[in-house]
Parts: structure tokens; sequence; C-alpha cells
């Protein structure tokens, strides 16, 4: 897009300080009325880029109205959802359930809409299969609004409390966030999950997704909208912003008294300038850079099973390993096995010099150790030392997932203590970081930010918390 200064007065954006100098690729600058370009639909590749002229001024400023119009429907749904018991809440998910169940071929047909038109714009097979919807992926979300009705409601729990030496009573209670913006991009699963969990913990959630995936979100929401209808909770608790501009995600962001929470749930180019250009409250979620760590002395069976699975299993998402360690003494029997086991799983291996003397494995660059594949693709390195692995980790992992597979319970316990990452596990899958997986139903995100929740987030991570103070005309004395 260009400038389009003309002749127009200049646009009332005030330029801000550069931040760096490279961004995802690009350079930029950025301004008040930020725009969002993608290089491609599918990678969130973001330039940033100067809007100058009243004429697309105006436009903005149009979209700007429709986002906090949204933004103000929304406020008032949470503020009837923060009175709305369990029952009515886990009634209302239960029919979103089986709404999804009964519609799933009409959500099914608007999804290889979506299909049809990312693969006539080239769009990767990874990026294509977070894009599908299939009736196993539709009874997936389904199932899991059916566990969030059956876990605890947050609202309302008393954190800590007890009465005072001068009699209060007081007490620490959680409560809905209010307002919760989800920027994301073609992964239409998340439109639902979003949308229950927002529910269940008593949220209003305006959803912006990918244009990508449009057609299946607005099928998704037109559903889940439906089913608030039939239980009497406001519809307007499940909302579906403009696609196709990317200003909206600025206004969305920048609606600071509107909303009160954004998520962004993406690659890194998407995360980044959401949590650098926000002035709204975000939780930055999980890029993931994920490692599973062979140590000296791991069983090597289970070792092969747990890469295998971590890579292979699923390559499209979040806690997919991307990287391997191996230490030095398993190095001469683990090195050929695991990549001629990999190699049968169709997965390219990029490795250091000890992996490169393995045949059909491309040479490491600096630049595999820090890359999230999101393919079938691993970067392989041996290392010297248990400390060799935790120091690279550090050095080149996203704080996600990471794992080591060890029988040295010392060796376990220095690894889970030192590593710095939102899950680490021991003798098991990084693919286990999973909302779903950890007892939540479902997921709004995978936070790597140690404030306030990190790791899978639920219902308890979409609440705040307020005091309640009980007095019987208690007044405090003047200093």
């Amino acid at each position: 897009m260009s400038s389009m200064g003309e002749s127009s007065p200049a646009c009332p954006c005030r330029p801000l300080p550069r931040s760096g100098g490279e961004f995802a690729g690009k350079s930029f600058i950025r301004c008040e009325l930020a725009w969002w370009s993608w290089q491609s639909a599918c990678q969130a590749t973001l330039t940033i880029v100067i809007v100058a002229g009243r004429k697309l001024c105006g436009v903005t400023d149009d979209l700007r109205d429709q986002v906090h119009a949204a933004a103000r429907r929304a406020r008032v749904a949470a503020d009837e959802l923060v009175l709305a018991t369990r029952e009515r809440k886990d009634t209302a998910l239960l029919e979103m359930a089986a709404a999804l169940r009964k519609r799933a071929p009409e959500i099914i047909e608007a999804n290889q809409e979506d299909l049809d038109a990312g693969k006539a714009a080239g769009l990767p097979d990874n990026i294509l299969d977070r894009l599908t919807l299939t009736e196993a992926r539709i009874e997936g979300v389904a199932s899991g609004l059916e566990t969030v009705a059956g876990l605890a409601d947050p609202v309302g729990q008393v954190i800590t409390g007890g009465i005072l030496p001068n009699g209060l009573e007081l007490k620490q209670v959680r409560v809905p966030m209010g307002v919760v913006g989800m920027v994301y991009e073609g992964r239409p699963n998340v439109t639902v999950d979003a949308a229950g969990l927002a529910l269940k913990s008593g949220n209003a959630a305006l959803l912006r997704g990918s244009s990508t995936a449009e057609n299946s979100n607005t099928k998704l929401v037109e559903v889940l909208r439906e089913a608030l209808e039939s239980v009497n909770l406001p519809t307007d608790a499940v909302q579906l912003l403009p696609c196709h501009d990317r200003a909206s995600v600025t206004h969305l962001i920048t609606a600071r008294g509107l909303v009160d929470l954004v998520i962004p749930r993406g690659g890194s180019g998407l995360i980044n300038a959401v949590v650098e250009q926000a002035t709204v409250p975000t939780i930055e979620t999980g890029v993931g850079n994920c490692h599973v760590y062979v140590d000296a002395h791991a069983d090597l069976d289970m070792a092969e099973s747990i890469v295998l699975n971590a890579k292979t299993r699923r390559t499209s998402v979040c806690n997919a390993a991307e990287s391997l360690l191996v230490h030095k003494d398993v190095a001469h029997e683990f090195v050929p096995r695991i990549t001629k086991a990999l190699q049968q799983e169709s997965v390219t291996i990029h490795g250091d010099e000890q992996f490169a003397q393995q045949a059909d494995v491309v040479a490491a660059n600096d630049d595999d150790w820090g890359t999230e594949y999101l393919s079938l693709d691993i970067a392989a390195k041996v290392v010297d030392s248990l400390d060799d692995a935790v120091k690279h980790i550090a050095t080149y992992g996203s704080g996600h997932s990471e794992a080591i597979v060890t029988n040295d319970v010392t060796a376990a316990r220095r690894f889970t203590a030192r590593v710095d990452a939102a899950a680490v596990f021991v003798n098991a899958s990084t693919a286990f970081t999973d909302g779903a997986e950890f007892g939540m139903g479902a997921e709004i995100g995978i936070s790597t930010q140690k404030l306030h929740a990190r790791g899978p987030m639920g219902l308890t991570e979409l609440t705040s918390s307020k005091w309640v103070v009980w007095g019987e005309g208690h007044t405090r004395p003047k200093a």
C-alpha cells in the first residue's frame, strides 16, 4: 500500500519512535493509525506502513467506529454475563456443542470454500492443515465445550479472605475480565474454543480471525450466537470483527477503556506486532521452538518414540518439537538411529557436524536453531552436557515447551529447575502442552509470558480478582 498524501492535508497520525531496524524480514515505521499488511495471509509476515491522506483516514475512522461499536455491545453483554448462573452458562455451552454437531455439514461446506481459496492462493500444507475442519475436528471442539461445561465456574471463587482484627470481613474473589479480544490466524477451531471459555468465565468475546478462514468463522459464529439466543443469553457475547481490513486489528488493540484484554494467537510476526502496538493489556501466546533433549542416561527406545511423536504427530501446531539435542555420550548410537527413524517419516534434518555425517542431512546454519518450522523439518545438535543443552535452550528457545529424556532423577530435576519455559516435560512428548490434555477442556492460547498467565490458558486465566469488604459502619481513624 502506498502513501496517499496527494494534495490533501496530512493524516493526523503521529509517528512513533522506531523500536528496531527489521521486523519479520521487513523494515518498518510505526504510527498511531498503523496498518498491518500480511506479506502472505498464511505466514503473517507483517509490514507496518504509514497511513496518510484524508480519504484513507476516513475509511479507517468508519472501521474504527464499527470495532468500537462492537466493543460497546460486548460490554453490555459482559455486564449481563457477570450475573449469569453456572447453570445458564453450562446450558448455553451444551446447546453450542449440540448445534455444532447438528450443523456440521454446513460448517464443513463453508470451510471447504476457505480451503479451495487457500489452495488457489498457494497456502502451504501446514497452514491448510490448521485451516481444515473435518467431522472429527468439529466433534473435538464440541466435546471441548462439553468438558468446559463440566468444569467448576471460576467466577465468584474465593481466593483468600478472613476477618481482620477490627472486624472487617475481607474476601478476594475471582471476577471476569470483561471484554476479551482475540486476534488469530486461520484456525477456525480457535473461534469455538475462545467463545466457549469466554462464556464460562463470564466474558464477552470479540473475535478477529484471518480472512483465510472467513467463511468458516462466519458460519461458526452464526451457530454459536443462535445457541446463545436459544437460552436467552446475549448474542453479543460472541462477535466476529471485520477481517479483510487489517486496520480492524489496530482499532481492537488500541480500544483502551472498551476492551479489557487482547490475546494474539499465531506466528511471531502477528504476536510481536500486537504486543508492541497494543494499548490494551495483552497476553503473549506461544511461538513454539520446542526442544527434546536426549540425556546421557536416556532409554533410547523411549527417546526415539518421544522424538518421533513430538515432531511428526502434527507439525503445524506450536507444541511440535522443532529442535533435537543429543548428549555426546549416546550420540554414536542414537544419532544414526534417530536420523533413520526421522527420515522414514519424511522429516528433513538440519544437523550440526555430527548429524551432517549421516546421509541426506542438511547442514544447519545459525538460523535453524531459532526456527519454528511448523513442517517436517527439525534442527539437530550434539551437546557436551546437560548444562550445554540448557544453555542452548535459553539462547534459542521460545519459552513454550521443553523436554528431557532420562533415567537419571538428578538430571531431570536439574533440567526442570533450570529450563525457563511454560511447560517442562520429563520422559514425555511436548505434544501434551494443550489445554484439553491438561484437563481444561479447551484453551484460549498458550502463554509464553510470566504475567498474568503462563502455559495453557483456561477458565481461571480469563479472570481477574476484586476485594470485597464487609463492615458494620467501620470508619478509619484519622492519622
